[in-house]
């Protein structure tokens, strides 16, 4: 089993996918198409970690499955599927129950933030997430991940649980595939600076669907109108626009706008800033509505499209997951004879 250049990424179905998610994560999926396999999963097992409506999330997974599609990622020449429609992601996740250490999980820090001090009332599966994360990747035996800051650590930990398995199963692995490791240890994959998306209200803290104000965040599924009414509302300040990016610190809600600007325009925020500094803010926010309109109102017009044809949204998503399942099961039934299970061949 060879392994060949493959990505692998999921995106939560929590619902309400915003600007963020998409400069953050998305764009750089869609990218990616041109130079990888790609395989793009909506992760709806660690969605339950913590409890979910289960009609909220269907919409949720459908949801995500649609901006997939509307900002440009294709299904058939690359695979969308959910996760939970492929056991494999499950049952080497358990494997990697047993491989992985208590101490490694330990030293997560995300479950330190997201269980809170409450953490003995956490699920089981909140802790143990990361082994299921490592699965995710491993099962298709992915060589490269985009990562943002947050991620990096479980990467890491994907990294330690393959190459523990290839140690550990050193001899049954010569034995039975004839190479002398079995799992990758897959690669961070960097596709430039992150571009960290701030709230339209605070441009301290970060654009989240949390935000009691729909005004804080530009949604995926917006339209136009919406777009551009949230573009001119955004806070700024009352001096005009630097004319370098040094005049931007300490002016978070103008670094923001002007970092937004920058990502969807594919400039530079000094190139941005000598054109559009020493001017006011309402000439630099006219044109901020324009190219966003431009660029977002046909995903959120998509998007509205496909949310009204879920049958076909379905289909591709079945589709991902049998083509998906051709894969990871090839990975679990060499998984079996590498750990010693008896199975049906």
């Amino acid at each position: 089993m060879t392994a060949i250049e493959r990505v692998f990424s999921g995106v939560q179905p929590t619902g309400n996918l915003h600007l963020g998610n998409y400069l953050g994560a998305i764009v750089n999926f869609v990218k990616l198409q041109d130079s990888y396999n790609c395989i793009y999963c909506v992760v709806d097992l660690h969605a339950i970690t913590t409890w979910q409506d289960p009609a909220e999330l269907t919409r949720n997974i459908r949801e995500v499955t649609a901006a997939f599609i509307a900002c440009g990622i294709d299904p058939k020449t690359h695979i969308v599927f959910n996760q939970s429609q492929v056991a494999e992601h499950a049952e080497l996740a358990w494997v990697f129950n047993c491989v992985a250490r208590l101490g490694w999980l330990n030293r997560m820090t995300q479950f330190k933030e997201k269980a809170g001090k409450d953490r003995e009332n956490a699920s089981v599966g909140l802790y143990a997430y990361p082994n299921l994360m490592a699965a995710d990747i491993l099962v298709y035996r992915a060589t490269h991940v985009p990562v943002g800051e947050d991620q990096k650590q479980h990467l890491e930990l994907s990294r330690d649980i393959a190459q523990k398995f290839n140690n550990d199963f050193a001899d049954s692995i010569k034995a039975h595939t004839l190479d002398p490791v079995f799992f990758p240890l897959p690669e961070p994959l960097i596709t430039g600076p992150a571009t960290r998306v701030m709230s339209l209200r605070d441009g301290t803290k970060k654009m989240s669907k949390s935000d009691p104000s729909d005004y804080s965040r530009i949604n995926l599924n917006d339209d136009a109108e919406a777009i551009a009414q949230k573009v001119r509302k955004a806070k700024t300040d009352p001096e005009p626009l630097p004319s370098e990016e040094k005049g931007l610190e300490h002016r978070p809600e103008a670094d923001n706008l002007v970092g937004i600007y920058a990502a969807l325009s594919g400039r530079t925020k000094a190139d941005l800033l000598s054109e559009f500094g020493g001017g006011q803010f309402s000439n630099f926010k006219n044109g901020l509505v324009d190219l966003a309109v431009e660029k977002l109102g046909p995903i959120g017009a998509e998007m509205k499209k496909l949310a009204a044809d879920p049958a076909y949204v379905d289909s591709v998503l079945i589709d991902g997951s049998d083509r998906a399942r051709v894969i990871a099961a090839e990975t679990m039934s060499a998984v079996k004879d590498i750990v010693g299970f008896i199975h049906k061949k």
